[in-house]
């Protein structure tokens, strides 16, 4: 008998990409796939995070009752930012698993999956290595002066001053790196970072820090200890109770004045009224922010004014071998599921 099988893709990872993965991981199997393709990211997700919806799940995208109505009678839904909440999951009695190309599936009622006996997995550490790059690529803009000198070349000034000792940049090799967050992308980022020869620290109450990073000089310390101390700091917590809002006005105020804060994590981890003023007032130096708590920005945000801050739309996990990475993570659980076998990524392991 046929696994009917529901994928939901975008443009970002393409539905071909999911069951091209799903049939060769499960070559030997009958497999009849359904496609579905939603217009993320031209079209933005519904983020949640700004409290708007009383349903909940976040970041997704996708009608309720369309992608309930797509699913039908499937039995394993594949799939990257599509909802699935409590109600859907009334109307689907025939799906028992659910694979999510995420690190964390927030776009799925976990609880309602939980108590129907629908199991779920996801892709852990799907876009580490993308996001470590791209953090230490927002690094060096900003140390380096990268970004300023790009503006101003772009509006016809030569910043010839940026040669100057008191405004030129300065190496990694004579900084210290704080790194908030020891999980998958924090790891890879400490990694990467000791080849640049900065002092690095890492906090994260809920970790041991690899003996091999010990070796190396990695530091565990305090969060107090880390702001104080760091040249940067950059972020890479999951969004919980304790870390929501964490860099607020009393964690900025511990930071040194001409500090960098990189946040490619999760916009909720900021209170950007907060680092708006620590910004302009010269409490800490600059900032990159790669996401946001309301997404897309509004135009008259008022962070998108200051000249100390560099702002890209949330690209930090974007790239080729993200997408088909995270496809063969989920095609391999879809075999393990199939076959029996145990899941190498079910949520809450």
């Amino acid at each position: 008998m046929a696994h009917e099988i529901a994928i939901i893709g975008d443009y970002f990872i393409l539905p071909e990409v999911f069951e091209a993965e799903v049939r060769k991981a499960c070559e030997g199997h009958d497999l009849n796939c359904r496609l579905r393709q939603e217009d993320w990211p031209n079209s933005p997700v519904v983020h949640g995070y700004e409290g708007g919806e009383d349903v909940m799940i976040k970041e997704f995208i996708g009608d309720f009752d369309e992608v309930a109505e797509f699913i039908g009678d499937a039995e394993i839904l594949v799939m990257h930012q599509s909802p699935v909440t409590d109600a859907m999951l009334e109307k689907l009695p025939h799906l028992k698993f659910i694979a999510c190309s995420r690190g964390g599936p927030v776009n799925v009622d976990i609880n309602a999956a939980k108590k129907r006996g629908v199991q779920l997995v996801r892709a852990p550490g799907r876009n580490a290595s993308a996001v470590a790059e791209f953090t230490i690529g927002a690094i060096l803009a900003e140390t380096r002066k990268i970004r300023v000198g790009h503006e101003s070349l772009r509006h016809g000034e030569w910043r010839g001053d940026l040669y100057r000792a008191d405004t030129t940049g300065r190496e990694l090799n004579e900084m210290t790196v704080g790194v908030i967050g020891y999980g998958k992308i924090g790891t890879r980022l400490v990694k990467i970072l000791q080849a640049f020869g900065c002092r690095i620290l890492v906090s994260d109450p809920y970790v041991q820090i690899d003996p091999a990073d010990l070796t190396a000089g990695v530091e565990q310390v305090s969060l107090n200890t880390l702001l104080a101390e760091s040249d940067v700091v950059t972020l890479h917590p999951r969004v919980t109770e304790e870390t929501t809002q964490m860099i607020n006005k009393d964690a900025l105020a511990q930071m040194k004045n001409d500090a960098l804060l990189i946040n490619t994590a999760r916009g909720p981890l900021c209170d950007y009224d907060d680092l708006y003023d620590a910004l302009k007032n010269g409490i800490i130096g600059s900032a990159m922010l790669e996401t946001f708590s309301v997404e897309p920005t509004p135009p008259d945000w008022p962070l998108l004014q200051l000249d100390n801050v560099t702002l890209t739309p949330h690209i930090a996990g974007a790239s080729v071998r993200t997408a088909r990475y995270a496809a063969q993570v989920l095609a391999e659980d879809v075999k393990n599921y199939i076959s029996g076998a145990p899941l190498k990524n079910r949520y809450g392991d």
